[in-house]
Parts: C-alpha cells; structure tokens; sequence
C-alpha cells in the first residue's frame, strides 16, 4: 500500500515523543548531502526505544509515513523526506561498555562514529568502516547503507562487522536479530539464513535501528601513509592494480586523485605548490604488526616503476599524521558540496556517481566515463576515491537545471558501459531517492519483484522510507 501524507496535528499524534511542525524545526532537517531540499510534515526526537516504538505503532495505524535520519549525510537523499514524519535518532546514541574478551561494543544507532572510534582507540581496538565524515556519520545511518571508506580494500564494509541488531519493525514490534555461528545450515532459502543482513543496507525501509552489537579489530600498532604524486592519471591506474597484486605489500587502501581532485588536496595540504607537475595521485596506507617495519622501500621501487615523481611523495607516520592526510582527503568532498550549493537557487546541485567495476577494468570504466562526458559538452567532473576496490566518486557541479539534465544523461550512459564491464550502479553510498531510476539497469524484474516481496513482509503499510529504493 503506498503511503499517504498525513494531515497529523503533532502536539495529539502522540503523548511522549517530542514532535514539532515547526517550519523552522522542519527546515532544519530538510537537507543532507544530496543537494536535494524535501522538508517534512513533522519532525521527531524520540529520547527512547520506548518513544520510536509509540511512534511507529501510531503512525503504522494511521499509514503515516515515517523516514528516519540520523547525521543526515546520504548522498543519495536518502535521509530527507517531504512525506510524513522525519524520526531523527540523534538523541539515542548510548555507547556501551567494551567486551575486551569478544571484541564486541553494543552502540545505539544515533552514536556518532568518530566518538566511538576515539572510545574505542582508548581499548585498543578498531570499529574498521571508515566513512570519510566521520564525526557527522551515525552507527546507524552507516548501518543503513552499508557504508564503506577507503580501508574498504583490505576489512570491507560495514555488513561484516555488524554482529547483532536490535530493530524495530514497522509495526512496533521490536525484535533482536544475531548472525549464527553454525558453519552448515541447509534450512530453507539462503537469503532467510541471517537476517541482519536483511536491514544493513536496506535504508531504512525495512525497519528502524535502534542498537547494534559491532566486531571490533585491535588497532594496527603503527600505519604508514604516503602520497604518491604521477605526471600521468593512466599510470596512476596501473600503479593500484599493480599494488593489489604485488606480494611485498599489503595496503589497506589505495586512493585515487585525478589532476582536478589533486588541486583541490593541494589546496587543503597548505603549501599549494606541491607536486606542481603531478596530473595524479594515489595515496595509500599500510598497517604493520607489532614489531614489523613497514615495507617503505617496496613501495619506493614500486612507484618508480611506475613513474611516480619520487622527489614529491609525501610521508604520514603517527596518529596525527594520518588525521592531517584524512583531512586534505575529505576537502575534495566537501570543496565539491560548496561548489554544487551555489547551483542549488536555479535548479543544480552536486551531482556524485558510486559506480564500481573489477578493479582491473577501472582505467577502461574512466576513460568512457571522460569520453561521455566530453561527447555531452558537460564539464568534465572531479574523480578521486577508492580506486583499489574499482570504486572511484565522479563529482560533477550542475549550475543549473538544465545542465543538471545533461549531467544526468551522461551518468546513466556511463552506468550502462559500468555494468557492461560487470560493474555496479551503487557501491558504497546507497540507493535512497536519487539512484532508483537505475536499479534496473543491474537488477533483473525478478530481483526487484523479491525485494518488494520483503518489503510487503516487513512493512505492509508501507510506511517506513517511502521513496527509498522503491518508487
């Protein structure tokens, strides 16, 4: 059944939750990092599990949609609504005692990541996904859209160190989900077999986070990073697939920066004369075990075999280090998200692809991608990003809305070449409003029809997300 907007007076909707029609609240929830603006019909801030349960079983009684939020940072719109209630879980963000024996943490889901990674360095250990804005990022909201970073390339994404959920249904019902430890089961359809699997990545349309138990690494005793400067973006390429492969190195991630990317980070470094003749980047970072050096001459040899301009790379060795070499990283984002604010009054805004192929194909997959964009007129975009799992971010800036429809063009055309290589449409930031439109350029009728099946199971009234992953 699809969802119908309500007509709700918040002060009676319901007794103990706090919600507000406020246009002033609204507005203030009204945006992420989209560049999109959908301001809701109410806004809440439940303090409780108790509070999104009363909720929930009101509004699933009233077929009042409900969307929820946490840093409000999606890409993809994901976690802005202009349907029903926006559920901000920001207030419950309770960080648990440490399990120093399980390497385990029970997290609400509005704790902010950067807090708890910085609790957990404290115990030595790691919560390994790492979302490059951290300290905006909600357990929960990483939670929803299975949300990766650049460490990626060797501990995955989230999914895998999600040990347990606590959700709460659409219904109300509340119910705690754990992966099983069996190492053989035949009992029924593989897809029922873990059902945390069913919510991490699912956007907030099949149930609402309210806790998780998260797998914890120890945290690597000394990480090495290094900035490794190019003349040209091709052998830029060729120097990550030869790094995946090259025995005497293991990185834990390999960054890509084209030449417009490269300007930004230059910018952000400080000096801004930096590897003036440099047209490419790749930064990498490898985590030694206690007592090991880092293999720095490996990567030395390996760069120059490649071209790299060695008189130029850059070193990052210690904590605070590798926080600086993060930050020029995150300033191509956000320079992007400034630039795409300006176009937002006639109808543009940042326009940001999350296509991956095998990383082997990744330089064929960007090349088409320029050729694309060249053929169209548009300009061409920023690519940097997490080239190691063949997963690069095209930036693009639409001025306008009129270029926001070229734009758009030229994403979907390279969309179809990307799943020609094997490729997906979506590979870290999620599906939400904004990509569904190209769901069934990689997912076949069926799949679709098996999603909606889900969906129909969890949420009958079709409350939950309305417009994420489905129309």
């Amino acid at each position: 059944m699809k969802p119908q907007t309500s007509n709700l007076q918040p002060q009676t909707f319901i007794s103990t939750v706090v919600i507000s029609s406020d246009l002033a609240v609204r507005q203030s929830v009204a945006r992420d990092a989209s560049g999109l603006e959908l301001v809701p019909d109410a806004v809440a801030r439940p303090t409780s599990e108790e509070e999104v349960v009363e909720l929930l079983k009101r509004a699933n009684a009233d077929r009042t949609p409900v969307t929820a939020a946490g840093g409000q940072t999606s890409t993809t719109a994901a976690s802005i609504t202009d349907r029903g209630v926006l559920l901000s879980l920001r207030a419950l963000d309770r960080i648990g005692e440490v399990d120093l024996d399980r390497h385990v943490v029970r997290v609400q889901s509005g704790a902010l990541l950067g807090e708890l990674k910085r609790r957990l360095a404290q115990s030595g250990l790691l919560f390994a996904p790492d979302p490059t804005s951290e300290d905006d990022v909600t357990i929960g909201g990483a939670i929803a859209c299975n949300a990766s970073g650049a460490r990626s390339l060797r501990y995955g994404a989230t999914r895998p160190h999600v040990s347990a959920l606590r959700v709460a249904l659409a219904t109300g019902e509340v119910i705690d989900v754990r992966r099983t430890q069996l190492e053989k089961n035949t009992v029924g359809f593989a897809l029922v077999h873990d059902p945390v699997d069913w919510f991490v990545g699912s956007e907030g349309t099949l149930g609402v986070v309210l806790e998780a138990e998260l797998s914890l690494l120890p945290l690597a005793p000394a990480v090495l990073g290094l900035a490794v400067p190019f003349a040209d973006e091709e052998r830029a390429l060729d120097f990550v697939v030869a790094a995946r492969e090259y025995r005497d190195v293991a990185p834990r991630c390999l960054e890509f920066f084209d030449r417009r990317a490269l300007e930004i980070a230059r910018e952000a470094e400080g000096s801004g004369r930096w590897a003036l003749g440099a047209c490419a980047l790749v930064y990498l970072e490898q985590a030694s075990k206690q007592g090991e050096d880092p293999p720095v001459d490996a990567w030395l040899m390996l760069a120059e075999r490649f071209g790299a301009r060695d008189s130029d790379i850059l070193s990052y060795d210690g904590e605070a280090a590798l926080r600086d070499a993060r930050r020029v990283r995150h300033a191509i984002p956000a320079t992007m998200n400034e630039r795409g604010a300006r176009g937002r009054l006639a109808g543009g805004r940042k326009v940001s692809t999350d296509w991956a192929v095998p990383y082997r194909r990744l330089k064929e997959a960007i090349a088409e991608a320029r050729r694309l964009a060249e053929i169209a007129g548009v300009e061409q975009a920023v690519i940097y990003g997490h080239a190691g799992n063949g997963h690069p971010h095209q930036n693009f800036v639409a001025r306008d809305g009129e270029e926001l429809q070229r734009i758009e063009r030229v994403v979907e055309e390279t969309l179809k070449h990307v799943i020609a290589l094997g490729g997906t449409v979506a590979a870290e930031h999620g599906i939400g409003k904004l990509k569904r439109r190209w769901l069934p350029l990689q997912l076949s009728a069926t799949q679709l029809g098996v999603m909606r099946a889900v969906k129909t199971e969890l949420d009958p009234n079709g409350i939950l997300a309305p417009g994420n992953l489905f129309s």
